[in-house]
């Protein structure tokens, strides 16, 4: 059958390769077989490629930390999913493949009704959004939220989450043309990184100021964040998009009394929380509140162009079961 292998750590287009590797076994005793319909391909993806992440296979192996597919088989004992169910695959459960062979613990079946390829990207960034938005401060309806890559499918979540719970958003973009595009979707406010956008955020807000910013960029996109956060507020990084530090001045530390979070989603105190948010999520997509764009899909076997396209910019999927 078709997959992807990781042949060895470093350049994603260098080493990632198209192979034909074994049937997997038939499902065993609380397993089932998936049949992988759809994976994108993640920052924290290509960041196992590059051997920078907490998860290192060995080599060579099938990667992909998240999917969707139909359940074509169950092995003993199996009774929370049956065949024809459509699941997610584990998160990092290796979906770059036809066929899986996982555990059925934990999963569920999805709504029959919603877009597979939206389904294929709810294991991490849904989940990352909704417990940012829950973890680090008592938010209240009414709260304000700023947050930086507002445009990305954390971005997105965070504002489909913070709609449905009552808290008003504040949106960081590079590019004009994205406004009107996230107010559609729930953003209450939405500026493009200048002085001018964030003299328009100060003058919308008057004595109010966010509670609680989410920065994925890091840098000077970061300071912005700051510069808007109100006293006692928290700053929570979970991604580092722009690969620059972030300038947290002893001024915005000591008189605005600023803490400073990071956010892993793999980290064990936030296990049994990420199906709650899933279902959230699903929910959110069924209704329409939650959409990412989708770039482009690949069958496996443009693995090389899939991953160059993503380096180019913009979501891509890969179409597993695409001959």
């Amino acid at each position: 059958m078709r997959a992807v292998h990781l042949t060895a750590f470093g350049n994603p287009i260098e080493c990632l390769e198209f192979v034909q590797i074994q049937e997997p076994p038939a499902p065993g005793p609380g397993q089932v077989l998936v049949g992988v319909e759809f994976s994108p391909i993640n920052l924290n993806d290509l960041l196992v490629v590059r051997g920078t992440y907490p998860l290192r296979p060995s080599l060579p192996s099938v990667i992909g930390n998240e999917g969707v597919g139909r359940i074509l088989a169950v092995g003993p004992g199996v009774q929370n999913v049956t065949v024809g169910d459509r699941v997610l695959t584990p998160l990092y459960g290796f979906a770059w493949a036809e066929r899986i062979v996982v555990p059925a613990e934990g999963l569920f079946a999805l709504p029959a009704d919603v877009d597979p390829q939206q389904l294929a990207m709810l294991t991490i960034n849904p989940p990352t959004a909704a417990l940012l938005l829950s973890e680090f401060v008592d938010l209240a309806p009414g709260d304000w939220v700023v947050q930086n890559a507002a445009n990305s499918g954390v971005g997105r979540a965070v504002i489909a989450f913070a709609k449905a719970r009552g808290f008003k958003t504040i949106n960081i973009v590079r590019r004009p043309e994205l406004i009107d595009e996230l107010k559609a979707l729930g953003g209450d406010l939405v500026i493009v990184d200048t002085p001018e956008g964030l003299n328009l955020v100060k003058a919308a807000l008057g004595t109010a100021a966010p509670r609680l910013a989410i920065d994925g960029v890091g840098g000077p996109s970061a300071a912005t964040l700051i510069n808007l956060l109100g006293r006692n507020a928290m700053f929570v990084a979970y991604s580092a998009l722009g690969k620059a530090p972030i300038p947290i001045s002893g001024i915005a530390l000591i008189f605005k009394r600023i803490s400073v979070r990071g956010f892993f989603l793999s980290d064990p105190e936030h296990a049994a929380k990420i199906r709650p948010s899933v279902v959230e999520a699903a929910e959110l997509l069924r209704s329409g509140r939650l959409y990412a764009p989708v770039a482009a899909t690949y069958p496996l076997s443009a693995i090389k162009d899939a991953v160059a396209h993503v380096e180019r910019g913009g979501k891509v999927l890969l179409d597993v079961a695409a001959g």
